[in-house]
């Protein structure tokens, strides 16, 4: 398939710039992969969808203050650092701007030299930094002084309020990025979900800014995937397992979610605790095994998670569903509206 079988045309004036008042009240388009159908409902008219029994798995990765300014030691040209994947024992994948500031063997300074790095190695491929960071304390902590929110570039707004891109049950720190169908989640909708008889999963997956990157190829299978670092414990796989069992529903909120246990589900859909990195790619032909349900945001045009959403219900459904919502002026990406697929 080729990159352009994915391309619809979006007005700019629908890309949200901010969240809504409230994170429940954004739309939802619900898409039945049975017959094409389309409803317009509202997010919160999620519960009338979920069955008691069934079990939702979201990802709890937190956002951090991923992008540091600082610059190379001696000199006072401002660098940017943005960080992707903590590589352990103070090393991390990174993206730098300007790039040929940061060449292998430079030293970097944050906030007076508080926090210190070294450029150690640069990927051919893609141009990422891996650079190794030097300090005293709790990495967290200092990148709470120095660090600042890394919102998606198309988004040109401030954000008052930092929280609004963390889901109200983010708990591991490590995400580049939002899992942004999560955000229209909220404390009361959760505990209905649970007085309903829903079980309740969490996996971690750490959002790497791979997720925004371009499709570059125009045969979609050259495209190589970016690898992001997930958790299953025992009691997500569990409950997971457990719903499969009994015939109850899986339901995966957002591609986070999907990607994880899809990475690590056995033919029959049934999944193990483990962690580890996966670079899963989806496109359409692929065969789903662990879930029946996805919840998921608008996503970019020509990008990978299109092409996920597309292989879960088929192009043919997506591309109409998301000509249906331009018409009908929904919010599209990170702060947007959100899509149902049954």
């Amino acid at each position: 398939m080729k990159k352009s079988d994915f391309y619809y045309d979006l007005p700019e004036r629908l890309i949200a710039q901010h969240p809504l008042a409230e994170r429940d009240s954004s739309r939802l388009l619900v898409l039945d992969r049975r017959d094409g159908s389309v409803q317009h409902r509202h997010f919160r008219e999620l519960l009338e969808y979920v069955r008691p029994g069934d079990c939702m798995v979201f990802n709890n990765s937190r956002v951090i203050p991923a992008r540091l300014m600082g610059h190379a030691v001696g000199h006072t040209t401002p660098i940017e650092v943005l960080l992707l994947n903590d590589r352990g024992e103070g090393l991390w994948e990174c993206l730098t701007r300007p790039g040929r500031k940061t060449r292998e063997g430079v030293e970097l300074t944050f906030g007076d030299g508080l926090l210190t790095a070294t450029v150690e190695s640069i990927n051919p491929k893609d141009g990422n930094r891996m650079i190794r960071f030097h300090y005293e304390g709790i990495f967290l902590e200092l990148l709470d002084k120095l660090g600042t929110m890394p919102l998606p570039p198309y988004i040109r707004e401030k954000l008052d309020d930092p929280e609004r891109y963390q889901t109200v049950y983010s708990k591991t720190p490590g995400s580049a990025a939002a899992p942004t169908a999560g955000l229209h989640f909220t404390e009361e909708l959760l505990q209905l979900l649970r007085d309903k008889g829903v079980k309740l999963a969490f996996v971690t997956l750490h959002v790497g800014l791979g997720t925004f990157r371009p499709v570059k190829e125009e045969e979609i299978t050259d495209h190589v995937m970016h690898s992001e670092f997930y958790i299953m414990d025992e009691d997500t796989a569990r409950l997971i397992n457990e719903t499969r069992d009994a015939g109850g529903s899986v339901w995966a909120v957002g591609t986070t979610a999907c990607r994880t246990m899809e990475t690590i589900a056995d033919e029959t859909g049934h999944v193990r605790a483990q962690s580890g990195w996966t670079d899963i790619f989806i496109y359409p032909g692929y065969r789903f095994k662990s879930i029946d349900h996805l919840v998921t945001n608008f996503h970019l045009p020509e990008s990978t998670l299109m092409m996920l959403i597309s292989a879960f219900a088929s192009r043919e459904m997506v591309m109409e569903a998301y000509r249906q919502a331009v018409e009908a002026e929904y919010r599209f990406f990170s702060f947007g509206d959100s899509m149902l697929i049954l």
